[in-house]
């Protein structure tokens, strides 16, 4: 570790107490740009990194609302807008029990190399509450999202701050609050994505994150000359995100062997097909079932129910060639990652945000694997969610394959951004700095320009 990463750390910890999430985050980022600040004195001089560190503006409220049983509920919201010096905030709610201030922060701040890395003109920001939809009933959900939407609405705009879905917020959620919004606001604008699509919302958002990370996949593999046909690959999560990354890879000839929720997971030797996944998509998007359901429907698949003392995760320990942690933050450790390695994986494509842990990523790194970080694999939803604020700003929607083939040729950019940063600071086919460093450069130039605010 470098004088200035060990110095930067001690602040981090010292004026963020209690926030592991956010210090990994920062060290994570830190370490790849201690490459890029000994060529750019400018930016240590103007403490560039520091800046993005510290959050523009944290916003903390009370969200009451009144159950089906009458008792009322509190609940807190938070919004964290934290650097907008190249678009306005752009991020996910997450609405989710372990939401809290660290963790937000954290996601905010990769939203800010995340949305860089698109090209596409984004500020970064996260936001969400401690609020758990699991078990919910249409109209607990619907009073819920209007009390928060009550207070967000103050701080938020199309110009200002356009959040998104994330863990626990789907097109119902999104529903709910952009009611409330123009209800508010009186106005109709682009102010939140992830719409229904008769009413702004834009077609492939939903399958953009899980589309994206399959597409950065097989980026990495082309640099081999090998493609996804054939692959085994082992998928965590059955949400949003893993749903679309199998659908994917399907399409594109891998064959999928797991996928979990917080309970266990699911390893089906013979792979989830079509018609499995449809299933699965209707066991969680419309039934909101667990999917050790799944073995009762399906014939030869096991059901693991998971141990939260375990030192690892079995569902990392299969023979496969690609892995797609599509489910949080931290589920791949040290432990999980060496088995992966030692079962033969070689691509790792993060549809998750930050789902592997220093130690994790440091063997991958060391292994020279095809290792894409989240905020590069996984930044397909939220370029998606850029599309969809053109089409509002236009008054217009793209066909199913046009909002693709943008993706697609986002997804590239992306890869080839990594790439090509990597090489250029020395550490060629390293993922991560490329990451790092190309979406921190635009940002950083950004700032320069517009002084110091």
């Amino acid at each position: 570790m470098s004088e200035f990463v060990k110095n930067l750390m001690a602040q981090v910890k010292a004026k963020n107490s209690n926030e592991p999430e956010f210090h990994q985050a920062v060290f994570e980022v830190a370490s790849s740009l201690a490459l890029v600040l000994e060529k750019h004195p400018e930016y240590r001089k103007e403490k560039i990194l520091e800046r993005i560190i510290e959050p523009e503006r944290v916003i903390l409220f009370r969200v009451p609302w009144v159950d089906d049983q009458g008792d009322v509920q509190i609940n807190r919201g938070f919004r964290i807008e934290m650097n907008s010096a190249i678009g306005p905030y752009k991020g996910g709610l997450r609405f989710h029990p372990s939401v809290n201030l660290g963790i937000l922060k954290f996601l905010a701040f990769e939203q800010v190399f995340k949305n860089s890395l698109t090209t596409l003109p984004m500020g970064g920001g996260k936001g969400g509450s401690d609020f758990d939809p699991k078990g919910k009933s249409d109209g607990e959900v619907m009073r819920f999202c209007q009390s928060f939407m009550s207070e967000l609405f103050r701080h938020i705009g199309s110009n200002t701050d356009v959040p998104a879905g994330d863990i626990g917020v789907g097109g119902r959620e999104i529903g709910f609050m952009f009611g409330q919004y123009k209800k508010l606001r009186n106005e109709f604008t682009g102010v939140l994505t992830g719409k229904g699509l008769n009413w702004g919302g834009s077609l492939i958002r939903p399958e953009a994150t899980g589309y994206g990370a399959v597409y950065f996949a097989a980026e990495m593999l082309s640099t081999r000359k090998q493609t996804l046909e054939g692959k085994k690959c082992l998928v965590s999560g059955s949400g949003n995100v893993a749903q679309y990354t199998v659908e994917k890879i399907l399409h594109l000839g891998g064959k999928v062997l797991t996928l979990s929720d917080s309970n266990g997971y699911i390893y089906d030797e013979k792979g989830i097909d079509s018609e499995k996944l449809n299933f699965v998509m209707d066991l969680k998007n419309v039934r909101r079932g667990r999917i050790k359901d799944y073995t009762d429907k399906f014939k030869g698949s096991v059901y693991t129910q998971l141990d939260p003392n375990s030192e690892f995760n079995p569902l990392w320990n299969h023979k496969a060639d690609c892995a797609f942690p599509s489910a949080t933050q931290n589920e791949i450790n040290g432990k999980d990652a060496a088995n992966l390695l030692k079962n033969g994986v070689y691509v790792v494509s993060e549809g998750a945000n930050m789902p592997s842990t220093i130690d994790a990523i440091e063997q991958f790194v060391d292994a020279k694997i095809l290792y894409g970080p989240g905020k590069a694999a996984n930044a397909g939803g939220v370029a998606t969610s850029g599309l969809e604020m053109a089409q509002n700003s236009m008054r217009y929607s793209w066909t199913r394959e046009e909002v693709d083939n943008r993706l697609h040729m986002i997804m590239k950019s992306i890869h080839k951004t990594c790439v090509d940063t990597a090489e250029k600071y020395g550490t060629p086919f390293n993922y991560v700095n490329g990451a790092n460093i190309g979406g921190f450069v635009k940002v950083a130039d950004a700032m320069l320009d517009q002084g110091i605010i």
